[in-house]
């Protein structure tokens, strides 16, 4: 790869060296009193929240700095908390999410008597009617039934305490998802919920001065891994080949599957190196990748993309089916970001923590909506790669 002096250069692909800021602690104030010791002593160490990302989340969340660094200290302590509260749940685990107005982690639990041992894990309790491992099994009767275009997609939802089962509004009382309603129902409990719009992938038509294009298709660098970069799996299949911004060659997909699944990666070559960064487009400084904890239901999250750049948002679902017209696709996690086309393969990254790589949704960026992505570690694991971190 040729020479790159510019700042736009410099900003245009995941694989090019951006800026790496340096974080300082954040300043103690009133509100972090309030906070539990362990959370206290998470915000007065070195954070990845620029003043850029700080700035970035109020403007989404309606924070203040000093709000959007509390609740990033509280979303850490919580994500580290989860995998010891789940085993302390044992068989009656009903699944985990962050609250957001109390700042803590909250798991279901079946049993009262599994109660105690949650609590001395770290995070708070909720009595649920159904374990998530049989909300599981009704989800994977769910995954088995052939849904209509109608229905957009399905999630276990602990809170709920069933499968929240999605369905375009304007398709409700169609027959065929009245029809595959009533199948669904049979498999255990499930609430229904209306949409706005059905889902759709994020690629575009070929656009000049974006990350990477294969053949006519433009898409978005998700995360750089050692040997190359992961991305969406519907941008191409295995073999084709990927350009970057400038026109020069990158590589080519190595591994791709959609639907079912949608991911993919790219190897590395002709010049082009991987950094732990995800771009931040000039909204924010350019985020370094620290590793990938997966951030809790509840938590906030953001997307860097090459059409709509950075937003960010809420985690609100894991383990959706997302019923797209070439097929469906299982193990998605839903968030409230939005997204346009180009976007397909863009990092979702919770602070510094890799979250997945996105791949379709509905709505816009001027009116909002709902996007999903593939998680990382099953990325990673698919392949046997290993993330760039820094």
């Amino acid at each position: 790869m040729r020479h790159l002096t510019t700042l736009r250069a410099g900003l245009s692909a995941l694989l090019v060296v951006g800026a790496w800021a340096t974080i300082g602690p954040a300043s103690a104030s009133a509100a972090d009193d309030a906070l539990p010791a362990a959370t206290r002593a998470a915000t007065a160490a070195p954070q990845p929240a620029s003043d850029g990302l700080l700035a970035a989340m109020g403007k989404d969340f309606g924070l203040t700095p000093a709000q959007v660094r509390t609740r990033l200290a509280a979303e850490k302590t919580a994500t580290a908390k989860e995998p010891a509260a789940r085993r302390a749940a044992g068989a009656s685990y009903g699944g985990s999410w962050f609250d957001a107005g109390t700042g803590r982690l909250t798991v279901g639990v079946t049993d009262a008597r599994a109660a105690a041992a949650v609590r001395a894990a770290g995070a708070d309790v909720e009595l649920v009617a159904h374990t998530q491992r049989a909300l599981d099994r009704a989800k994977s009767g769910i995954d088995a039934l052939a849904a209509p275009d109608g229905v957009a997609s399905w999630h276990v939802d602990a809170e709920a305490g069933s499968v929240v089962v999605n369905v375009v509004a304007a398709s409700a009382k169609d027959e065929e998802v009245r029809s595959f309603l009533a199948e669904a129902r049979a498999t255990g409990p499930v609430t229904v919920r209306q949409v706005a719009a059905a889902p759709r992938t994020f690629a575009a038509g070929t656009v000049g001065g974006d990350p990477y294009y294969t053949g006519n298709v433009r898409c978005s660098i998700g995360f750089s891994v050692y040997g190359g970069f992961v991305t969406a799996g519907h941008c191409a299949r295995a073999g084709a080949s990927v350009r970057g911004w400038d026109g020069s060659a990158i590589g080519n997909f190595q591994g791709s599957t959609f639907p079912g699944d949608d991911y993919a990666w790219v190897n590395v070559a002709n010049g082009w190196w991987t950094v732990p960064v995800v771009l931040g487009w000039g909204t924010i400084s350019d985020q370094l990748v620290r590793g990938s904890a997966e951030a809790p239901i509840g938590a906030s999250i953001c997307r860097s993309g090459s059409t709509t750049h950075w937003h960010c948002g809420t985690v609100l679902a894991k383990n959706e089916t997302v019923n797209y017209s070439q097929g469906a696709v299982y193990q998605m996690t839903k968030t409230n970001v939005c997204a346009e086309g180009g976007d397909s393969g863009g990092s979702f990254i919770s602070g510094d923590q890799a979250q997945g790589v996105t791949s379709g949704g509905w709505g816009n960026c001027s009116t909002g909506g709902e996007t999903w992505h593939q998680p990382i570690n099953e990325i990673l694991n698919r392949y046997g790669l290993r993330l760039h971190t820094a």
